[in-house]
């Protein structure tokens, strides 16, 4: 076979997977019609980087003009993921409120079979959180989680169906006078109400199942009254198995009334691939979401701790009297830097 026409044939093919990435983009924009299309959309930087690089070449082809639209709707496609790709140099450090106290938030998919809970035990003594919200908690995790029952009193853990993908929410500060904590349907969300420094705050821990075909929508159309239900000032945070420009996790904003926190970063992949490439070729679906009077100070991505999430560490601040409306299109107002991520 001649040069030319071996050349020409691999251009085709090129042309051909350019074009189905493209289809696979422009899908992912039109989750809300029907969570099929939203599928798409978790994998938006993924197939955007690839159709880059198919384009690129493209340039030099008879495609050249096809090549160059696909190019532009790459850069764009990858600039509504701003908030969640990879940092590669520091911010600068975060300045702490003056008079106004921070507290901390630990976001933990423990993974139900972690073969190393000692690792989550000694980050949980490390980092000292005030509120911990825990995804994936099976008969496992509630003795392992016993272990620290004295530094953390005051939980809620709520049962999955399958025994497995359970939710848990853990404080060291109390849960205020006259509420009692709750578990929503399935397991899927638990939710307290915790005084911090006499104010009160809902705290919920959120776990949602796989995207379509699997049940995300249908859940979280089952949590829409426990959503609704939040208090003025909350915070929510959890393994969404969706990442934040989808539909889905818009949808769950939406119905809480709640803004989006700026991605920590990718915090899940399959857990036989390294954890280095879990942190640049990952997927950021483990969300924090917050209202009312509650700013979001930094967030953080943690070190591995056998699980096939990374942890998050949120650091807020509380002041009531600054309720606003929210959009829930918007991602949360930060008022200071972001930490650098690990």
């Amino acid at each position: 076979m001649a040069t030319g026409t071996r050349l020409n044939m691999m251009a085709g093919l090129a042309f051909l997977a350019m074009t189905g990435l493209s289809a696979a983009l422009l899908a992912g924009f039109f989750g809300t019609l029907h969570p099929a299309f939203d599928s798409f959309s978790h994998f938006r930087i993924h197939f955007s980087l690839l159709m880059a690089l198919l384009a690129l070449p493209l340039l030099a082809s008879s495609y050249r003009l096809q090549a160059a639209a696909a190019l532009l709707f790459a850069i764009a496609c990858l600039a509504t993921t701003a908030n969640a790709l990879p940092r590669l140099w520091p911010e600068p450090a975060v300045a702490r409120p003056a008079g106004q106290a921070v507290y901390s938030l630990l976001q933990m998919n423990l993974r139900f079979n972690n073969p190393t809970p000692k690792k989550v035990l000694s980050l949980i003594g490390r980092t000292n959180p005030d509120v911990i919200t825990l995804d994936e908690v099976s008969q496992m995790w509630a003795t392992e989680l016993d272990y620290i029952k004295s530094a953390y009193p005051y939980r809620i853990l709520c049962d999955y169906p399958n025994g497995m993908f359970g939710v848990a929410l853990l404080s060291r500060r109390p849960f205020a006078a006259g509420t009692s904590p709750r578990c929503e349907p399935r397991g899927a969300m638990a939710t307290a109400t915790i005084d911090f420094g006499g104010i009160d705050v809902d705290v919920a821990a959120i776990h949602l199942s796989w995207p379509w075909p699997k049940e995300q929508y249908w859940q979280i159309g089952e949590l829409a009254e426990p959503l609704a239900a939040l208090g003025k000032t909350a915070i929510m945070a959890g393994d969404c198995n969706a990442v934040p420009w989808s539909a889905a996790v818009r949808r769950v904003a939406a119905l809480g009334g709640l803004t989006i926190m700026p991605s920590a970063g990718s915090t899940w992949i399959h857990r036989t691939l390294p954890d280095m490439l879990r942190r640049y070729a990952g997927l950021p679906i483990d969300q924090v979401f917050s209202k009312g009077g509650l700013t979001i100070l930094s967030s953080t991505r943690l070190e591995d701790t056998g699980s096939d999430h990374l942890p998050v560490l949120v650091e807020f601040s509380l002041h009531p009297e600054a309720d606003k409306p929210v959009d829930e299109h918007e991602t949360a107002t930060v008022s200071l830097p972001l930490m650098p991520r690990s």
